[in-house]
């Protein structure tokens, strides 16, 4: 639907990925799927890590708050996504739009900024495990993970104040699947320039630090791991690390994609590839990555399936 040139949208139209009656029933299912696979398996591993002290450590700590930000990440997300494909009226108010992208954008930065705080601890633990639990105590796990949410949230209200100052008078047709920066950019009628300055001022940094923390954490690491003399504490250390590896590589490589490159390159149809892969598919992948290198955490879920089948038995 386009919009007469002088009126300021009030209300915009998702789109999403196809009008096909028969697709739009085969994609609610995938995703409604693919969301409860990755809520339920998120919350199993929260409840595993809480009530099992064996995995009463940073390292699961950290992995109990992915879960979290996982679930908060995908909930925020494919609800509306799963309205709007069974939907005729696709409509959402400006308000609604702006609310869904501030969390949208939290959750994905608070995401990306725990993984960080995760590969600090896999440095230290095996870089210097003599002093890991003194290093990574009870106090700097919390103030870690709180710094993550109070500056992805923090980082996301910037973003999203700056959208409201934008006017979008020409389309409100939203060619994605979900609300997010690059999108509703493309749409304005306005000077974006400021907020493309500020992506690459603020967001940038902090997606790059991050990175770069990542990539110097894990040189010392491959560097502490080939001078183990043990083929089992090699092996033990790369299963350590590898999931994380993984995840990262997800998350980061379609992020990078979306956010840090010329809006001259934005693609209709890979761009909503991109963000089924770190919206939906990565924060569904997440606890099966983990749980599948982890000898502690595959343990801990069959003791907790074992317990509930024999309640479930009397």
């Amino acid at each position: 639907m386009e919009i007469d040139n002088q009126t300021n949208v009030m209300y915009f139209i998702l789109l999403g990925l196809s009008d096909n009656p028969k697709a739009g029933t085969a994609l609610f299912a995938l995703f409604l799927a693919i969301y409860s696979v990755g809520v339920v398996s998120n919350i199993a591993i929260m409840v595993t890590v809480t009530a099992d002290p064996q995995l009463h450590t940073p390292m699961y700590f950290f992995f109990g708050n992915l879960s979290l930000v996982d679930i908060c990440l995908t909930t925020v997300t494919v609800p509306q996504l799963l309205i709007n494909i069974i939907s005729d009226r696709k409509v959402i108010s400006f308000q609604r739009c702006i609310t869904q992208l501030y969390f949208f954008v939290a959750m994905v930065g608070t995401d990306c900024l725990l993984l960080g705080v995760m590969a600090y601890d896999r440095y230290v633990a095996i870089c210097s495990p003599l002093r890991y639990f003194m290093v990574m105590d009870k106090k700097a796990c919390s103030q870690l993970v709180a710094r993550s949410w109070a500056i992805g949230l923090l980082n996301s209200l910037l973003h999203s104040l700056m959208i409201t100052r934008v006017s979008f008078c020409a389309s409100n047709l939203v060619q994605n699947l979900l609300w997010d920066i690059p999108p509703l950019q493309k749409l304005s009628c306005s000077d974006t320039s400021l907020n493309e300055l500020l992506i690459l001022a603020e967001a940038f940094p902090i997606i790059m630090a991050s990175i770069l923390s990542k990539v110097i954490s894990y040189g010392f690491i491959i560097t502490t791991i080939l001078s183990i003399n043990l083929s089992e504490g090699r092996r033990k250390a790369f299963h350590t690390c590898s999931s994380h590896l993984i995840v990262v590589s997800l998350f980061y490589g379609t992020i990078l994609f979306t956010y840090i490159r010329p809006p001259s390159s934005y693609s209709l149809e890979k761009d909503k590839v991109v963000t089924v892969m770190y919206a939906i598919i990565t924060p569904m992948l997440n606890p099966f990555i983990y749980s599948l290198t982890n000898e502690k955490i595959k343990g801990a879920l069959s003791k907790m399936v074992d317990r509930c089948s024999i309640h479930l038995k009397l």
